[in-house]
């Protein structure tokens, strides 16, 4: 075990934990951008490169999503994701369970970009956080599982408060 990339997770564990009990869907966005960059880290550091670049972009994203909601840069994040995705399977010929990586990715982006409602955007981050869990699973990355346990509780506690 890679004891300095699982403390990276485990950082991006705790910030996100914070960042989900926000009811302010800018203050989420700043937390969880830190939490996912710690998070970009450590599956860097676990030679996760899909979930890696996933997580870099969607720090980048969430910073500039507090200040700047449009089309151009929605459509900007997904041609990014999907250019990744082209690369890692085209050329490095990666293992499909990108596909997993990148279509959580994508939902995250489009979620954070789109939905301003934190209720609407919980549920949606539900799926996404469900294939996040996948792909930690399929990568054996422990802070990575624990990451996307620990938010899959949290959406649903949250989902069940009224």
């Amino acid at each position: 075990m890679n004891i300095v990339a699982e403390a990276f997770g485990a950082v991006a564990v705790v910030l996100n934990f914070i960042g989900y009990r926000q009811f302010n869907v800018d203050k989420y966005l700043l937390i969880s951008a830190f939490a996912l960059a710690a998070l970009s880290v450590h599956f860097f550091m676990l030679d996760a490169m899909a979930a890696g670049i996933g997580t870099l972009l969607a720090s980048a994203r969430n910073f500039i999503a507090i200040k700047h909601r449009s089309r151009i840069i929605l459509f900007f994040f997904i041609a990014i994701n999907m250019g990744f995705l082209a690369y890692e399977w085209f050329v490095l010929q990666h293992d499909w369970i990108i596909f997993v990586a990148y279509t959580s990715s994508l939902i995250f982006t489009i979620g954070s970009l789109v939905i301003r409602d934190t209720h609407t955007i919980r549920k949606v981050f539900l799926i996404a956080e469900t294939l996040g869990l996948i792909y930690a699973i399929s990568v054996g990355s422990i802070f990575g599982t624990v990451f996307n346990v620990s938010n899959l509780i949290s959406i649903v506690s949250k989902l069940r408060k009224p």
